[in-house]
């Protein structure tokens, strides 16, 4: 049995076309062998080869974001500094 080669077409954003095929050039692919990876990708791992998942933010982050609300709504007292230099003397200073 020959193997037999047929186009795809494809829309894809521009920007990340063109971000890709920088990369691809960097690793010695061009797109046409890089989808071919793909693709024989998929078809042995019977799926995406990689994982596709809703990003959920951390608890510390969470907790962080509430924090700042509170500080940028007033409900929470928090120092403010005017420049670098005020920081770092409240960072080193023994309070």
């Amino acid at each position: 049995m020959s193997s037999l080669t047929v186009p795809l077409n494809v829309n894809v954003d521009a920007k990340n076309k063109e971000e890709a095929t920088r990369i691809l050039k960097d690793l010695g692919l061009n797109m046409s062998t890089a989808i071919n990876m793909f693709l024989a990708q998929i078809v042995k791992t019977d799926g995406i080869p990689f994982n596709i998942v809703n990003p959920k933010p951390s608890k510390d982050l969470l907790e962080a974001l509430k924090e700042a609300d509170d500080i940028m709504s007033g409900k929470v007292k928090a120092k403010g500094y005017k420049n670098i230099e005020e920081l770092k003397e409240a960072l080193l200073s023994d309070d």
